[in-house]
C-alpha cells in the first residue's frame, strides 16, 4: 500500500518547506520502496482576492504498473491538477481511450494518470 503525505496552507509563514516535505515522505519509505516523489506549490497572496493555497504532496509507492512512468505526485498536461493516489483503476484503459478521443495527452502508461484528466 502506498504512503501519502502532504498539507495545504493559506498563510506563507505556515508553509511546509522542501526539507520538511522530504522528511515526511521518507518516514513512509516502508509503504513504498520502489518509488518516491514530491510536489510543492507556494501560497500566493492575491490583492483583493485572498490567497491561492500552498500545497505540498509526498508519495511513496510499491511498483505495480509502469514503474518508470508512474511516479507520483502526477499532473495533467498543464500541471493545473495534481494527484497522489493509492489504489488501482481497473478500467483505466477504457477511460484512457475515451479521454484521448477528447484530446487529452498522456505521458505514461500508469492507471493513475486517468484521474488527473
Amino acid at each position: 500500500m502506498c504512503g501519502i503525505t502532504g498539507g495545504v496552507w493559506t498563510e506563507p509563514r505556515e508553509a511546509i518547506d522542501a526539507p520538511t516535505l522530504e522528511r515526511m515522505t521518507d518516514v513512509l519509505a516502508h509503504r513504498g520502496p520502489d518509488g518516491r516523489g514530491e510536489f510543492q506549490s507556494s501560497c500566493q497572496l492575491l490583492a483583493g482576492h485572498g490567497a491561492t493555497p500552498g500545497i505540498a504532496l509526498g508519495h511513496r509507492r510499491p511498483a505495480i504498473l509502469d514503474l518508470p512512468g508512474g511516479t507520483q505526485p502526477m499532473s495533467n498536461e498543464d500541471e493545473t491538477v495534481w494527484v497522489v493516489f493509492n489504489g488501482e483503476v481497473y478500467n483505466f484503459r477504457l477511460l484512457r481511450r475515451k479521454l484521448e478521443a477528447n484530446g487529452h495527452r498522456f505521458r505514461t502508461q500508469c492507471d493513475t494518470e486517468v484521474l488527473v484528466h
